[in-house]
């Protein structure tokens, strides 16, 4: 058990499991998440550690913030997109895979609006961070 605060990658699933393995093996070093999604959580801290959780909570890794930034949808940059690790190869892959996710049901419940959509200028907090 760790006493560091908790960090999901998406929701516990395939998805999941295949984002803690990108970070685990290293190839996954940046996330992005809905500004919307911080009304009662603090945003990341650089400096800040958290203890990576697979989809049975387990802690599988230990992640240290050393970049934040919030930035309009329509500015996130290829490096970003590409430090995500996911396979996306411009930007217009990566909004669109996570296009699909934010206006997915469980964010729309998450968030509590089932009409939930993005837009250019929707507000997106974009974190680096190591595995340590």
């Amino acid at each position: 058990m760790t006493d560091l605060p908790i960090v999901e990658f998406a929701y516990p699933g395939p998805l999941r499991d295949a984002l803690v393995a990108a970070v685990l093996s290293g190839e996954k070093t940046s996330t992005a998440s809905l500004l919307a999604q911080y009304v009662d959580e603090e945003l990341p801290r650089v400096g800040e550690r958290g203890a990576v959780v697979d989809s049975t909570g387990v802690v599988v890794g230990i992640i240290e913030t050393a970049a934040v930034d919030i930035v309009a949808l329509k500015d996130v940059s290829l490096r970003h997109a590409l430090d995500e690790g996911e396979g996306y190869i411009d930007v217009a892959q990566w909004r669109a895979g996570h296009e699909r996710f934010w206006q997915s049901a469980e964010v729309r419940e998450e968030l509590g609006d089932p009409h939930f959509t993005v837009n250019d200028d929707t507000q997106v907090v974009l974190e680096r961070f190591t595995l340590v």
